[in-house]
């Protein structure tokens, strides 16, 4: 989509009577992106740190290797929470609703990075577990939840007529946060360290979950020609199917 297309559409997407459906799509998945790039992308180091076992001063190729290694042996556990959490979604968003989903997704997400940081300043084994049981339960949380939902809500939550363009509105504001988490992480985790930096995306799985929760729209089981009334800011419609 050009430039000029954009300019036509973000207006309509942040209008009135779609601006509910916009924040929907867009902000979670934003807060999504951060600590699933985040947790994803960094795991390896944080884990081979926690298993002590790391070259602590880098002298040559092996030594990278080594600490490479360390980390992609731990996180390749936890990986596999990726794909269990994925099933549980697939088998469970039209049971029990995107919204619910999404939501218990992002307090569980929250949770298990509470454990990790519980593990910052300890040693032994009780430090490895908690980053396992953490991480592990964030990366089943987050497929479970707002990694799966955030694909379907985006796309399905707009009117028939503008649905590709706020579905690729929504994927393109989310990417701002994956971008940012890349770029970023490296200079937060050597500044503020792994305890805060774990907090703060505790804060935004918090914030995930918040935002979903007021402007809600369940589209699991409904007529998606009906959708233009709901996403049109009518709360006690959102409300009743919610």
């Amino acid at each position: 989509m050009g430039t000029r297309a954009w300019r036509r559409i973000v207006p309509v997407l942040v209008s009135e009577a779609l601006r509910r459906a916009t924040i929907l799509a867009s902000v979670p998945w934003f807060l999504q992106d951060l600590g699933t790039y985040g947790i994803g992308i960094f795991a390896p180091t944080i884990l081979a740190t926690a298993f002590g076992h790391k070259a602590e001063h880098v002298r040559s190729m092996s030594d990278l290797i080594v600490n490479a290694t360390e980390g992609a042996k731990g996180d390749a556990m936890i990986t596999t929470l990726l794909i269990i959490g994925i099933v549980f979604a697939m088998m469970l968003a039209d049971k029990v609703g995107r919204i619910r989903l999404q939501i218990i997704g992002f307090i569980g997400c929250a949770v298990g990075l509470l454990i990790a940081s519980l593990s910052v300043g300890l040693t032994g084994s009780l430090q490895i577990a908690l980053i396992f049981i953490g991480f592990m339960l964030f990366q089943f949380m987050t497929n479970f939840g707002p990694n799966a939902q955030t694909y379907l809500l985006a796309g399905e939550v707009f009117p028939t007529a503008i649905r590709g363009s706020g579905a690729g509105f929504a994927a393109a504001f989310a990417k701002i946060g994956a971008v940012a988490t890349a770029f970023l992480f490296p200079v937060l985790l050597d500044v503020i360290g792994t305890r805060m930096l774990l907090y703060g995306l505790i804060v935004s799985s918090v914030l995930g979950a918040v935002v979903t929760w007021f402007f809600r729209i369940e589209t699991a089981g409904v007529n998606l020609d009906q959708i233009g009334e709901m996403a049109a800011g009518k709360p006690e419609e959102s409300k009743a199917i919610a």
